[in-house]
């Protein structure tokens, strides 16, 4: 086996800056900014550089696109960190920029997790991107709207950047393991356990392969199985499987006891997690899959506790703001229950699949010129609010000749089931308008 970990070889350079994309086309994932015609693939190859926010979870390529530009564009690269820099830093990155501008050259200024800067500081931006001396690129975790300020935010375009999917993720660890160790075999169960770990974070990955390297180098074993990356990741990064279970089983368990109404439960298995090391954003996204999933419209202030308890830890980190994420633990486990959004969605995406792009119906149409008028567009339509208790009984909003699926069938339980009234009080109106209609339409 290669022995890139051997301690009389130079100091090494981690995986993934080894990894990192030296062209747009190497750069993994995000292909609804970077496919072709898409917006940041087109801000590439105009050539002309432009202020950004680059909003989006850890380990998705907010730095490394960053770099990419300063490459693509030709311009000095300078980076600051919201974590360690204050306004001195800033006025000496200008400096910076004002020197590379008297050789010619402009500047890409990048700020990593610019949301951390006060507004002070954030401030301190503003006169020399609204010169032009540099081109800003903020990269951050956390909704921009809230975290950036106005003056800044209006000068910057905001782009999403996506966690990196199972298949992306997949490519990826492929990749790293060619380059780290490709005479180590990791089987399918091993992987699995990697990718998922890793959570949609290309730089966890990375650093989970170097660990998995030297782990299974130290202990002589090749192939690599799920069980020893259970073992080594509990010696060496996590301490989840105390008891010999697996990170997964104690998400399942959290997740279930949950679902399943049980807040000692719940609680037990967050603090199980939080206790093994488990990062604190991964649990809150979970716990808000689960406001979604399993509470749904029952209770809708279950998803609002949930983006609060992951923006109170985001605020006041550990141990305080692990308070939070208990508190929507126990809500979660206390709240009424219903899928109904869940299994509705996914009938709905089912149907959209195997049906394809239906016609809007005419009277559905949009008709904002003299001659989509002429067409036919809009014509017939029924305004809601001019109509009885503001609902137009009998109408249709399907494509035509589509019947109603029903898809949402709202539980009798929480806020869903004043829903459920609602609903069959209004099917009842557009019973007895189709009962009083004539066939054709007016």
């Amino acid at each position: 086996m290669s022995d890139l970990f051997d301690s009389q070889a130079p100091e090494r350079v981690p995986l993934a800056e080894r990894m990192r994309p030296s062209a747009l086309d190497e750069v993994a994932g995000q292909a609804h900014l970077l496919g072709p015609g898409k917006p940041l693939r087109l801000a590439f190859e105009s050539g002309k550089p432009h202020s950004m926010i680059l909003w989006g979870p850890p380990g998705v390529g907010k730095t490394t696109l960053a770099r990419l530009m300063a490459k693509g564009f030709d311009a000095e690269f300078v980076a600051l960190s919201a974590v360690f820099s204050g306004v001195k830093d800033i006025r000496e990155a200008m400096q910076q920029a004002q020197a590379a501008k008297a050789r010619g050259r402009h500047t890409i200024l990048f700020v990593d997790e610019v949301h951390r800067f006060n507004k002070a500081q954030q401030d301190a931006f503003l006169p020399f991107v609204e010169q032009g001396l540099v081109t800003f690129i903020g990269a951050t975790t956390e909704n921009p709207s809230f975290e950036v300020n106005s003056a800044l935010l209006s000068r910057a375009a905001v782009y999403v950047l996506e966690s990196l999917d199972e298949n992306t993720m997949n490519a990826l660890f492929e990749r790293a393991r060619l380059i780290a160790c490709p005479q180590l075999t990791v089987d399918t169960d091993a992987r699995a356990r990697l990718v998922g770990f890793a959570d949609g974070d290309a730089r966890r990955l990375m650093n989970l392969v170097e660990q998995i390297q030297v782990a299974a180098e130290t202990a002589g074993v090749n192939p690599v199985g799920a069980d020893f990356v259970d073992q080594a990741l509990s010696q060496n990064l996590r301490r989840f499987d105390k008891g010999g279970e697996a990170f997964y089983d104690q998400i399942s368990a959290l997740h279930k006891s949950v679902r399943g109404s049980n807040p000692d439960a719940a609680l037990y298995w967050l603090c199980r997690m939080l206790d093994g090391g488990a990062d604190p954003h991964y649990l809150g996204r979970r716990l808000l899959r689960m406001a979604v999933e399993d509470v749904g419209l029952a209770d809708p202030r279950a998803q609002e506790i949930c983006l609060n308890a992951c923006a109170t830890y985001e605020r006041l980190g550990s141990p305080e703001g692990e308070l939070a994420l208990a508190q929507a633990t126990i809500f979660l486990a206390c709240a009424a229950k219903s899928n109904a959004v869940y299994k509705a969605y996914n009938a709905a995406r089912k149907h959209v699949a195997e049906t394809g792009s239906l016609a809007v119906p005419l009277h559905l149409r949009n008709a904002p010129t003299r001659l989509m008028k002429s067409l036919g567009y809009g014509k017939a339509y029924r305004y809601a609010h001019d109509e009885p208790e503001a609902y137009a009984a009998g109408e249709n909003y399907f494509p035509d000749g589509m019947d109603a699926p029903g898809w949402y069938q709202p539980v009798a339980r929480g806020m869903e089931a004043r829903i459920a009234e609602k609903l069959a009080h209004l099917r009842r109106l557009d019973e007895e308008a189709k009962a009083q209609a004539s066939p054709e339409r007016t």
